[in-house]
């Protein structure tokens, strides 16, 4: 009423205006009363990385809220409770060294009624960063992507059984590798090198922190030294190393492997940063994988391998990289590998596989249970005296057939392929003797030669697997001239 009074209304106006100020103001209130009310989160997911970090996010309500931390073990929040308006809510998560992935769900609560969950992750970190001197970005010498990479790789040579062997080069009877045996390979015909080679197996200076031995990785660095130097293109892996992979594509060692995984490639890529495009990252050997699961699991431990090279720098930044197939087995790669992992910078990534078509000719050294030794492989390479010896699959029309699944796969979708392994090799010497030894020696000769250059036209680029038995190391000989003028014929 003392507004009635300060503008002097009386009478029944003074009734009428008081009942529209009585409806106003009720329905302010009421308006109030209904109010929808609000509450937001920012993100609803946020992963930490192993190392711990700072993370914020933004609540917005408008009405009064709070929250808990069941995990303030490792886990940190500015505050607690928030007032209506938003409200930056700062998190800060501590490394993580248990071994295993952590998670938690925070749940917000708001006065208004209404509640939301933010869900953080973390990996575990088992093993201290490698990577304590990144580098800028430097194209210098990196200038070819994948595609134009695997244009300038013509024959590709194995340097099996040393550099990954236990206890050193010469731990399976091999010399070590010198620059005059380099310069052999390329002189034979070869100008690329595929280095299989251990780190985790015999060469830790600490395995409680997966420290690999400097003058190890100074050794490996000396190698790929021989072949940058003299423009042979060089494919260094971690190979099989014991297993430590291959053994467990599962989702109870992710974590660990995975760790591992990180703390080798930020030490090698960080030797080797400085090599130019001559040098090429692999980042494993055979992993094998069955099912969609388990190739999952895979592609986060070659996705593990991109990051920590890339994170390096330097002419890492650019560098191209190699992910296996599972198994490296055709058909499954074909079936299994529907993506290949990210990577920031583009265009950089190769596919591996390997081909030991039909193992029974190839690679297997006596009779087993699902099958027999085959000494007779391929169109016109049979024989007559002793047929029971003769290949009854894998001939030509299959290796036709997985190479044209790569070619349409990848190759087609300017994703190169590399054949990592191949080859056959001749039987002799006490055993498992051919009583056809001229058919056999030219069927293998034939298998060397038809599988590389139908490799080369599909596409892929052959890297022949030598143990020492096609090429002396120690005198720079020829030891096996048929198997060498079956590859070098198919390269030209």
């Amino acid at each position: 009423m003392n507004y009635l009074k300060k503008v002097n209304i009386k009478g029944p106006q003074s009734i009428l205006v008081f009942m529209i100020l009585l409806n106003f103001f009720t329905a302010s209130c009421k308006k109030k009363d209904n109010v929808e009310p609000q509450l937001s989160i920012s993100s609803s997911e946020i992963a930490f990385q192993p190392e711990g970090g700072i993370s914020n996010v933004t609540v917005a309500s408008n009405g009064k809220w709070n929250t808990k931390n069941p995990a303030d073990s490792w886990l940190q929040l500015n505050q607690m409770t928030g007032n209506e308006g938003n409200t930056e809510l700062k998190l800060t998560a501590a490394p993580n060294t248990t071994g295993f992935s952590r998670s938690v769900i925070l749940t917000v609560t708001s006065d208004n009624g209404q509640a939301r969950r933010l869900t953080l992750s973390q990996a575990s970190l088992l093993y201290p960063s490698y990577n304590t001197s990144p580098k800028a970005p430097d194209q210098t010498g990196m200038s070819s992507n994948a595609v134009q990479l695997a244009a300038k790789m013509k024959l590709g040579w194995n340097i099996g059984n040393t550099m990954e062997a236990p206890g050193g080069e010469s731990g399976w009877g091999n010399p070590q590798i010198t620059e005059s045996y380099v310069k052999f390979l390329k002189q034979t015909g070869f100008n690329a090198v595929r280095l299989p080679c251990s780190w985790d197996w015999y060469h830790l200076s600490d395995r409680s922190k997966a420290t690999i031995d400097p003058a190890w990785l100074n050794r490996v660095k000396e190698v790929v030294k021989y072949c940058v130097d003299n423009d042979m293109y060089v494919l260094l892996n971690i190979h099989w190393d014991g297993g430590w992979l291959d053994h467990n594509i599962n989702a109870a060692k992710k974590d660990s492997v995975n760790a591992k995984q990180k703390a080798y490639w930020e030490q090698i890529a960080t030797t080797m940063r400085d090599f130019d495009e001559h040098l090429m990252f692999a980042s494993a050997n055979e992993p094998p994988a069955e099912n969609a699961e388990q190739m999952a699991i895979l592609n986060s431990y070659h996705q593990t391998f991109i990051n920590a090279v890339r994170a390096t720098g330097g002419r890492n930044s650019y560098r191209v990289l190699v992910v296996q197939g599972p198994g490296t087995d055709p058909d499954k790669t074909n079936n299994l590998m529907n993506s290949l992992p990210t990577d920031q910078v583009p265009n950089r990534l190769m596919v591996e596989v390997h081909n030991y078509t039909p193992s029974q000719f190839t690679i297997l050294d006596s009779d087993a249970s699902w099958g027999k030794m085959f000494y007779y492989w391929g169109s016109g390479h049979h024989s007559t005296i002793q047929p029971d010896r003769n290949a009854t699959w894998g001939e030509e029309s299959e290796h036709i057939r997985i190479f044209g699944l790569m070619k349409s796969k990848f190759i087609d979708k300017g994703i190169p392929v590399i054949l990592g392994e191949y080859g056959a090799y001749k039987r002799g010497g006490s055993r498992n003797v051919p009583s056809d030894l001229a058919a056999h020696n030219a069927s293998v000769d034939y298998w060397n030669n038809y599988v590389t250059k139908q490799a080369i036209q599909f596409g892929l680029k052959p890297f022949f697997w030598d143990t020492g038995g096609a090429l002396d190391r120690r005198n720079n000989t020829v030891r096996d001239q048929g198997t060498i003028n079956a590859l070098i014929t198919a390269g030209k």
